[in-house]
């Protein structure tokens, strides 16, 4: 089958046609999602896999009729939405051009069965957890949970070649030891606690090595690797362990894309390319060496970095970490002073150079360490800190 590489980077010039403009911005619930799967459902399978604990209906998608298949699922974690509107813009690049030659060779050689919110609880609660408390990707191997058992229900029954896991990171992420953040970042988890190479890992290895490649041509530097350390209870460990190549997808940070819109398209592009690595089976051309030299992230960043600021009669750095917080259905970020040391070997999404003025809260009390500071007074100026997405 053919690389098709350059028909890859002219159809990504086409992404603003797909992009699905009804979402946006953080916070994405099942309410959301119905009106477009209601619109799928016009060419592809749409199916109610079963319901949330709290009674919320979940939903797969399938499409394509080839012989590989690919199970993907997004918002695992309720406040992890990046994701979810990646793969609508994917879904709806099927619908547009689906004979162009890239997605046409997909939908021939592979089938997709993709679970597009599987915590829907969470989704509506903007938290990571389900309805009873339960972090969904630590509950692979007891499968005390209604969502754990539907996406085991269907990995069993759908009996993939891949699966692709799909979440959000935190803003804190560097890409290595590095001044990037790391805007996307990639796992192919262990299979053992001996973290083994066998077979299904060494493909997803090659698979990632494949994503990479593309992806760092729209965002060099900015991509990062997790530690693979054995956690039997993590769905993609336990898949892995199974014999199926997993990746883990992390959507990340970049400057002030707190809407994760930019990151949203580089998300897209690494689906797309995963995805023509797969049908193409491009992937083989790649090794296990070039998935090690993908950086380990670090954790270099936060939202904000007040340089030269004066605290307590000391020059100081302050470091703020935004609390995203769900309010009349909107997330509005709160900041949070984290850290407050004289040249903080960190890295700021924001810097800003206070110029060796006092800086203290709004009512002009001492900042400290553990305080939301939404607002505060640089030389007695107001300096907003919270950010809020509309």
């Amino acid at each position: 089958m053919s690389n098709n590489l350059s028909t890859f980077n002219s159809f990504i010039e086409d992404y603003p046609k797909f992009k699905e403009k009804s979402l946006s911005g953080r916070y994405i619930n099942t309410d959301h999602i119905l009106p477009l799967l209601k619109n799928l459902e016009k060419e592809f399978q749409l199916d109610k896999i079963g319901k949330s604990n709290l009674g919320e209906d979940i939903y797969s998608i399938q499409l394509g009729t080839g012989k590989t298949k690919i199970l993907m699922w997004s918002q695992m974690h309720g406040n992890e939405s990046t994701t979810t509107k990646a793969v609508f813009d994917l879904l709806n690049a099927f619908l547009i051009k689906r004979d162009e030659l890239i997605l046409k060779e997909i939908l021939d050689t592979c089938s997709l069965y993709i679970i597009p919110i599987l915590n829907p609880d969470g989704a509506r609660a903007f938290t990571r957890v389900n309805a009873n408390e339960v972090d969904l990707n630590r509950d692979a191997k007891e499968l005390k949970q209604v969502e754990s058992n539907i996406l085991r229900a269907a990995f069993d029954q759908f009996q993939p070649d891949f699966c692709f896991n799909l979440h959000d990171q935190r803003s804190i992420f560097s890409a290595g030891d590095s001044k990037f953040p790391a805007t996307l970042s990639f796992l192919t988890p262990s299979m053992d606690a001996e973290r083994s190479i066998k077979p299904s890992r060494e493909v997803s290895m090659k698979l990632i090595a494949a994503i990479n490649e593309k992806v760092s041509e729209y965002i060099p530097n900015q991509i990062g690797r997790y530690d693979d350390g054995f956690n039997a209870n993590c769905t993609g460990d336990n898949f892995q362990s199974l014999g199926v190549p997993t990746v883990l997808f992390e959507a990340g940070h970049i400057g002030k894309d707190y809407e994760r819109e930019m990151t949203r398209e580089y998300v897209f592009v690494a689906l797309l390319a995963g995805l023509n690595a797969i049908a193409t089976n491009s992937y083989k051309q790649h090794t296990t060496s070039q998935y090690f030299k993908i950086p380990e992230n670090g954790k270099l960043f936060y939202d904000i970095l007040l340089r030269n600021a004066k605290v307590k009669s000391e020059i100081v750095d302050v470091a703020i970490q935004f609390k995203e917080i769900l309010k009349d259905g909107k997330i509005i970020f709160v900041g949070s002073v984290e850290n407050i040391s004289p040249k903080l070997a960190f890295f700021g999404h924001q810097e800003i150079d206070c110029k060796f003025n006092l800086v203290t809260l709004l009512d002009k009390t001492e900042i400290s360490e553990n305080v939301i500071a939404d607002k505060i007074l640089v030389n007695n100026e107001i300096l907003m800190i919270n950010y809020e997405i509309k």
